[in-house]
């Protein structure tokens, strides 16, 4: 497609004229000349509207999307920016425990593994705190470890303020590009059977957490784990996770509200910024 064509179809979408149609998976280039960083016409121009949508949004957003079959990335202005993890580092603590226990190095339980469901699917904070006390070692450090080597390579874990051993799951920030990076580490490298079994888990998640990637609908079959907390300085309000036939594309998102807003601005940012880059893909 033309350069002409890209931005006569990003206009249109903007002024919320009907917007150029993507074909088949397929059939889309590894690169369109003159689209925005590699991608299609029609995300192109759903990029520049999310870019545009959260200029006049609540607090501080940082996003990464990827898209896994033409290797297209966007990351806007902070997705280098630190965030506090809230509970996305939930799908990390996951990862970690599923390719340890592949790896022989730990034995996950039955009861350790209802404990790894309620975590992923209800976002159960008690859950998370056993699991991290059982596996976290006796420096408390494995889990950490882990976190980098599966991608997280600016995650920065915190002094806890409660008395709580360091690190600790609830105390840690990273930058939507680790969400980016480790969403990525899970669907390129887990054992294909431990990937699908996590897949499936994001997939079936509680009703509470049918918002941020969720927002990509039923028909992109999205996946995703949520974190959301009221932080010393605010809310904070994240996604990550998968969306479209063969989890083609990824999104990480991250939102602190600061003193401009609460958890339903977030929760209403990051869904809407998932429903403009995916819905009708």
């Amino acid at each position: 497609m033309a350069a002409g064509a890209c931005a006569v179809a990003a206009a249109a979408l903007i002024a919320g004229a009907p917007a150029l149609q993507a074909g088949p998976a397929a059939a889309v280039p590894v690169r369109t000349e003159g689209c925005n960083d590699g991608f299609d016409c029609d995300m192109s121009a759903r990029i520049q509207k999310v870019d545009a949508y959260l200029s006049n949004r609540p607090g501080i957003t940082g996003y990464v999307v990827r898209d896994r079959v033409t290797g297209a990335v966007h990351s806007n202005g902070n997705a280098d920016t630190q965030f506090w993890t809230a509970s996305t580092i939930k799908l990390a603590i996951a990862e970690d425990l599923l390719n340890r226990a592949r790896a022989g190095f730990i034995v996950l339980t039955p009861e350790d593994r209802t404990l790894m469901e309620s975590m992923l699917a209800t976002s159960n904070d008690t859950a998370a705190d056993v699991l991290w006390a059982k596996f976290s070692g006796l420096d408390h450090m494995a889990f950490n470890n882990a976190f980098r080597a599966n991608g997280m390579v600016a995650l920065t874990p915190q002094q806890p303020t409660t008395g709580r051993a360091f690190p600790d799951w609830g105390f840690q920030q990273c930058t939507p590009a680790d969400l980016d990076r480790l969403m990525n580490n899970v669907l390129d490298h887990m054992n294909p059977d431990d990937r699908a079994y996590l897949l499936d888990r994001m997939r079936n998640v509680d009703t509470n957490q049918h918002w941020g990637v969720w927002g990509a609908g039923a028909a992109m079959r999205p996946g995703l784990k949520n974190g959301w907390s009221d932080e010393q300085g605010g809310w904070v309000v994240n996604s990550v996770g998968f969306a479209g036939p063969g989890e083609r594309y990824t999104l990480g998102i991250m939102n602190d509200l600061g003193t401009q807003g609460g958890y339903a601005d977030g929760e209403e940012t990051t869904t809407r910024v998932a429903e403009m880059l995916f819905s009708g893909r």
